[in-house]
C-alpha cells in the first residue's frame, strides 16, 4: 500500500499531543485544545504529567516561543521572520497542530496570489447559472480559518505583491471580511488568529508596508548561535528524516556533520571559527536547513551508490550546489576558503580535495 510521504504535525506527534492533554487542566484560551504552558513543552520539549517524553521541536531560545504563544492567545496576528532556513515554517506548523489540532489551513504566498486566494473564489459554474449567492462562494483556508475559529498559516507572506497583501488589514483590524457581492461580512469566531511567516533575505521579497506590519507581532528566528546547539538540530532533522526515508545512518554521520556545518559557519560568518582569517561571505544564507538537505543527500548517496560509507565525495556535490548560487561570485568565495582554510587542515584533506574537484 502506498504511505504519505509526510503527514501534518498534529498527526506525526499525535500521542504526544494526546499526552500533553490528557490531564492539562489549566486555563485555555477560547477554541485552543491545551494551555499555553502545554503548548510550550510541546515545542521546547520536556515530560507530560504521566511520564510521556516530549520531544523538542525547536531548539533555540525559549523565550521566542514564549512570546509566539503568548501572542496568539491575544487578538494580535503572529509574523515570524528570520532569513530562509530558520525553521519558521517548522515552528508555524507546530504552533497551528499543538494549538488547534489542526496545521493544514495554510495559503502558500507567492509572487502570482492574488486577492481571491487570499479572501474568497468563485464557482464559476454556479455563479452564471444563479448568480452571487453563498452557494457559488468559494472559501479560502483564511475564511474558513474566520468561520471555524481557526489559526491560518500565511507562507512566505514577503513572496505576495503589497497591494495583496495589504488585502489582510482590514481582517486583522476588524477581524471582519466584506463580501461586498452578497452584500454581506464574515466575522471571525474566537480563536481566529493568523501565524504568518517571511523572510528579509531573499529575492522575490516585497516589504510590508508599515499599516500592515503594526498588525503583527514580530518574533525574529535567528540562526544558531552557538555551534553545538546547531550540531543537536541537524543531527535531530537528519536522523529523523533518514527514517522517514527508509535511508541508514553510518556511524560517522555525527562528525560529518560537525566538519559541514563548520564550513557553513565559517563562510556565513566571514570568518574562521578561531577568528584569526577574514573570508568573503557567499551570495547564500548556508542556514542549517541547507545544511540538513546536504547531509540528506550525502546519505541517500552513501546508501545507494557508496556502499553505505558517508564521505567527502559523496557531500561535496551538494555542499558546491548549497555554498555557489551565484556562479561567478560564489566560485570565487569557495576557492578562496579553499586555498586559505581547509588546506591547511588535515583533518579536511577529503573535503579540500572533493570540493575543488566538484566545482
Amino acid at each position: 500500500m502506498n504511505a504519505a510521504i509526510r503527514l501534518p504535525a498534529e498527526q506525526v506527534y499525535a500521542s504526544e499531543l494526546q499526552a500533553l492533554a490528557r490531564d492539562d487542566d489549566r486555563q485555555k484560551p477560547a477554541g485552543w485544545s491545551l494551555s499555553p504552558k502545554a503548548v510550550l513543552t510541546y515545542l521546547m520539549g520536556g515530560k507530560a504529567s504521566d511520564g510521556t517524553l516530549i520531544t523538542p521541536k525547536y531548539v533555540g531560545r525559549r523565550q521566542l516561543m514564549e512570546t509566539a504563544v503568548a501572542t496568539l492567545a491575544t487578538d494580535r496576528a503572529l509574523l515570524l521572520l528570520g532569513v530562509p532556513g530558520t525553521a519558521k515554517s517548522w515552528v508555524s506548523e507546530h504552533l497551528a497542530g499543538a494549538i488547534m489540532g489542526n496545521s493544514t489551513l495554510i495559503v502558500q504566498c507567492t509572487a502570482g496570489t492574488d486577492e481571491n486566494q487570499i479572501r474568497y473564489g468563485w464557482n464559476y459554474a454556479q455563479l452564471l447559472a444563479k448568480g452571487p449567492s453563498r452557494e457559488a462562494l468559494v472559501p479560502t483556508p483564511l475564511y474558513r480559518a474566520m468561520q471555524e475559529g481557526k489559526l491560518c498559516r500565511l507562507e512566505e507572506l514577503t513572496r505576495m505583491g503589497s497591494d495583496v497583501q495589504d488585502t489582510l488589514i482590514t481582517v486583522l483590524s476588524e477581524k471582519m471580511m466584506p463580501v461586498p457581492e452578497l452584500n454581506t461580512s464574515i466575522y471571525a469566531q474566537r480563536g481566529f488568529n493568523i501565524i504568518a511567516t517571511a523572510n528579509n533575505r531573499d529575492k522575490g521579497v516585497n516589504e510590508l508596508s508599515s499599516a500592515l506590519k503594526r498588525r503583527f507581532n514580530v518574533v525574529v528566528l535567528p540562526l544558531p548561535e552557538d555551534m553545538n546547539e546547531e550540531v543537536s538540530i541537524v543531527s535531530r532533522r537528519v536522523g529523523e528524516m533518514a527514517g522517514g526515508l527508509d535511508l541508514p545512518v553510518p556511524k560517522n554521520v555525527g562528525e560529518e556533520i560537525a566538519r559541514v556545518l563548520t564550513i557553513f559557519r565559517e563562510l556565513r560568518s566571514g570568518a574562521t571559527a578561531d577568528g584569526k582569517v577574514t573570508l568573503k561571505t557567499p551570495s547564500g544564507s548556508l542556514s542549517t536547513a541547507e545544511a540538513i538537505a546536504t547531509m540528506i543527500s550525502g546519505l541517500s548517496q552513501a546508501a545507494w551508490f557508496d556502499g553505505g560509507k558517508l564521505h567527502a565525495e559523496g557531500l561535496a556535490p551538494s555542499l558546491v550546489g548549497a555554498i555557489v548560487k551565484d556562479p561567478v561570485q560564489d566560485k570565487v568565495v569557495l576557492e578562496e576558503y579553499l586555498e586559505t582554510v581547509l588546506k591547511k587542515r588535515p583533518d579536511y584533506a577529503g573535503y579540500y580535495a572533493a570540493l575543488n574537484a566538484a566545482i
